[in-house]
């Protein structure tokens, strides 16, 4: 099962206001271009084993040759497993077809492709969704099942956005879409139909008005709702409310996407929490496909407090074997990030720099997961874990990327491919098939709690809802209610499963909620 955002992209994962652009950093110094890209007589060739320094190849948009080596000299320097990849002739591809070739086919120890987080997308829709989360869609996101033997195709609704066309017409959590503009979800099968479904799910253009049936949570009958398309800013911090048990205060957030607008977001609801004097705090992080690197740090810095985090490392990040010490992107002496104990300021017209960060200082966090809990999410479960925070995972395994990158602009397009990887305080970084809820961790990527499914019959938030009562039953009893799966492993989950009707972009955008980022501010260094 995968979960999709109708507005494509919200709320996934977001980057902060600065950007890499291509004419920054180095590159190989082995030179075989020119810098005029209309002097045809030394224009750049490509000669296989040679690379020149891409700050020479950036931004000559007008020969796609000159963007294809460019990308080829980038990858060569920053790639993570640059080794890994073939140097073949661009001269048979597009560029775009040629960034896809950029990248290893290698498999990892346990068997799965090690790069499943390879993509890139035009740099307007990046900076729109880098300041503000500001997608077109209806504001719903969608968890998509396959059809398979046995099975049929389902698209359920997550969870939308406040103040949304979703929201407007009351298409909630736990509404199933029926029917696509009169097109059947469960028995399309021909192409014409395909892309009627894809282009209702997911549409481009704000405006699109799509006719839904619908069945909505509880219902027996069903309901026709016509959306129309619109810009939608994600709201990333939902839902912060305080639970009072015989045991005392348990704090409840909803947390679904590292993006910039969340700093203030969660700087006023750790606030709240903190005012409550919570004993305890439900983080809810299924849905959150990770983001700015940065506020995952803060966020753990809020968590443990300053006792906890003096003297500790959030993250240490490693670059190829090209860069030992030295950061490829920033040039700067690799060092690690720590926890932020102050705001940054990612959007100052929500919230100015420099001020204090609220803190619960606890010893443990609850953390709800499903495979759509991916990178900063995981960097921040794992540097918790780091400083001898207990942390309690109730839900399914997460998707496993302990890796990261700098977004980068070249001719309009921003690329991201992976440069970096993190390990947490003791070092330990190794869980790129995720982590794994369990009644009896054997391994350090397993992770004390239990195996549920997400459950769509309640909202979320709501004591009822499984993964949250499952929280507060094992913190009453420090073990799994009688609805948990108890296993060893469970299966890894980092490969992609297409549902059966999405287009290619759309699996690109899918791939692009589970990322970690970093940018060149001085701030993240």
């Amino acid at each position: 099962m995968q979960l999709l955002s109708s507005s494509i992209l919200t709320p996934f994962i977001i980057g902060a206001s600065l950007l890499l652009t291509a004419c920054s950093g180095g590159g190989s110094s082995d030179s075989t271009s020119s810098s005029d890209p209309d002097d045809s007589s030394s224009s750049p060739q490509w000669v296989a084993g040679q690379f020149a320094s891409y700050s020479t190849l950036a931004e000559q948009c007008s020969v796609p040759l000159t963007q294809q080596l460019w990308l080829r000299s980038w990858s060569n320097d920053t790639y993570l497993w640059y080794d890994e990849i073939i140097d073949r002739d661009p001269a048979p591809y597009s560029v775009a077809e040629y960034f896809e070739l950029l990248k290893t086919d290698e498999l990892s120890d346990t068997g799965n492709l090690k790069d499943n987080f390879h993509f890139s997308m035009s740099t307007e829709e990046w900076e729109s969704l880098n300041g503000s989360g500001a997608s077109v869609g209806y504001g719903m996101s969608l968890s998509l099942r396959n059809a398979s033997s046995g099975v049929t195709r389902l698209v359920t609704v997550a969870y939308n956005e406040p103040n949304t066309p979703a929201s407007d017409a009351n298409v909630s959590r736990g509404a199933i879409i029926i029917a696509v503009d009169g097109v059947s979800v469960e028995d399309a099968n021909d192409t014409d139909s395909i892309a009627i479904l894809n282009a209702g799910l997911f549409p481009s253009i704000s405006g699109k008005q799509t006719e839904f049936i619908v069945r909505d949570l509880d219902s027996q009958t069903d309901r026709t709702v016509t959306l129309t398309a619109d810009t939608v800013v994600s709201t990333p911090v939902q839902n912060t409310r305080t639970i009072d048990t015989a045991n005392g205060k348990v704090g409840y957030l909803q947390f679904n996407s590292h993006i910039a607008t969340a700093e203030k977001g969660l700087y006023d609801a750790i606030t709240t929490l903190s005012n409550a004097q919570v004993d305890d705090l439900v983080l809810d992080i299924r849905y959150n496909g990770g983001g700015l690197l940065a506020l995952a740090s803060q966020l753990g810095y809020m968590i443990a407090g300053d006792e906890a985090t003096n003297n500790h490392i959030f993250e240490r990040t490693s670059f190829n074997d090209k860069y030992s010490t030295i950061n490829p992107v920033t040039g700067e002496a690799l060092t690690p990030m720590p926890f932020y104990p102050e705001s940054i300021g990612f959007n100052t017209s929500l919230l100015r720099s420099g001020l204090s960060l609220p803190t619960l200082n606890l010893k443990r966090v609850f953390v709800l997961t499903t495979p759509g809990t991916c990178s900063a999410s995981e960097a921040l479960m794992n540097a918790l874990r780091g400083i001898d925070i207990e942390v309690i995972q109730l839900g399914d395994t997460t998707c496993g990327k302990p890796y990261g990158f700098y977004p980068t602009d070249n001719c309009n397009t921003t690329y991201f491919t992976i440069q970096f990887k993190g390990v947490n305080d003791k070092g330990f970084g190794e869980y790129s098939d995720g982590f794994v809820p369990s009644t009896n961790p054997t391994v350090d990527s397993e992770v004390p709690g239990c195996v549920l499914a997400d459950d769509f019959e309640h909202a979320l938030g709501d004591t009822n809802e499984r993964l949250l009562s499952a929280a507060l039953f094992y913190r009453d009893n420090n073990s799994c209610p009688a609805t948990a799966t108890a296993v060893a492993r469970a299966p890894a989950r980092n490969t992609f499963v297409d549902p059966g009707f999405m287009l290619q972009d759309i699996r690109n955008q899918n791939v692009l909620k589970n990322n970690r980022i970093l940018t060149p501010s001085a701030l993240e260094q």
